[in-house]
């Protein structure tokens, strides 16, 4: 596998040809001769002479082992996290304090060079072309995919042997302040029915929310889209909810981090006291921080396969569509007792439910 962004000849030489013409020069050719003949720089050339002439066995390649930026067991351990990037690469450098090359700070992620050797130091890993989300929903979910989750999941039950209250899932969720209009009923041959809305075009909130397999649940972490977070927007929301900020209202690798020590608290996990936590691949579940917080923790990860959490995940198979259900009444039923006001983040759901 030849990597197109390569900017080096380094290695590209076979050791049989540099072992032949090191033992030309030893000959009694001139190593320029036989550099110029087989296209080996004169340096290189030179150097393997001397360590035929000083080694006992001397190698005919390169060394790159001494070169490398991860040790053997690091490696194994790299191996083990299912969702290996360059950018994964660079953050288990950075947090081990390896040595690795200056080029990695700039684009704060490994090189094409490093995945590309990686890989072919480890022929179990292949590169393949990732298919439209849609279609890969379609055909990710098969006996394979979900023999290899279910596999996984009995062997780390058997490991630890979790009970119910130790088995966790966590998964995120949008919620508008725009509510979605319920169906009604009316007269045939009416073309438009208008249903009061907050207004139309919503702002996102995303809530993150963690079940165990008992059916209780931690308080959930809720990211308002905003620069700044205000205490008072939390008005109405189940205790202990714990309210952050981000003007996009999405979930990040920073954000997951403060829900891992909420979760940590609520859930009491440690070494003693270990827990499974099944959540899916999203970017902002991979990180190297996250994956320490949990080891240290005690808390073990399993993935779900990409894109079958819609089969496989609980929350999304008997959670959030309730939910969501139960949402839209509760707006509904507010812009009705509040009319000409619009929904916004201190609606005080509490009454609803």
């Amino acid at each position: 596998m030849r990597n197109p962004k390569r900017k080096t000849s380094k290695g590209r030489v076979p050791g049989d040809v540099m072992e032949a013409a090191a033992k030309r020069v030893c000959a009694g050719q001139s190593v320029r001769d036989v550099a110029d003949e087989t296209g080996i720089p004169k340096t290189t050339l030179h150097r393997y002479v001397a360590k035929m002439n000083t080694e006992e066995s001397p190698r005919f390649t390169p060394n790159y082992f001494v070169n490398r930026v991860f040790s053997e067991e690091e490696k194994k351990a790299f191996l083990n996290i299912y969702f290996e990037t360059r950018v994964l690469a660079y953050e288990y450098a950075v947090r081990n304090k390896k040595k690795f090359p200056s080029g990695w700070n700039e684009t704060k992620s490994a090189t094409y060079d490093w995945l590309y050797g990686f890989m072919k130091r480890n022929p179990s890993l292949s590169i393949h072309s990732p298919e439209a989300t849609s279609l890969s929903r379609s055909t990710s979910f098969n006996k394979t995919n979900v023999a290899a989750f279910f596999g996984n999941l009995k062997q780390v039950h058997e490991q630890h042997k979790y009970q119910a209250g130790r088995i966790f899932n966590v998964d995120e969720t949008g919620l508008m302040t725009v509510q979605k209009p319920p169906k009604v009923i009316a007269a045939k041959g009416v073309k438009q029915i208008g249903q009061i809305t907050s207004a139309e075009r919503g702002v996102l909130v995303t809530m993150v929310g963690c079940i165990n397999a008992q059916g209780n649940s931690i308080p959930p972490l809720l990211v308002f889209p905003r620069v700044n977070f205000k205490e008072h927007i939390l008005h109405g929301s189940p205790p202990e909810t714990v309210g952050v900020a981000n003007p996009s209202g999405w979930i990040t690798k920073d954000l997951f981090l403060q829900w891992m020590d909420h979760f940590i608290q609520h859930a009491s996990s440690s070494k003693e006291n270990p827990t499974l936590l099944l959540l899916d691949n999203h970017e902002s579940h991979c990180s190297i921080a996250a994956i320490d917080k949990a080891r240290d923790a005690g808390i073990t990860l399993l993935s779900f396969p990409p894109h079958c959490s819609h089969k496989l995940q609980p929350l999304d198979r008997t959670v959030y569509g309730p939910l969501k259900t139960f949402y839209n009444a509760a707006c509904d039923s507010w812009m009705l007792r509040n009319p000409g006001k619009r929904v916004k983040f201190d609606f005080d759901l509490r009454r609803y439910f």
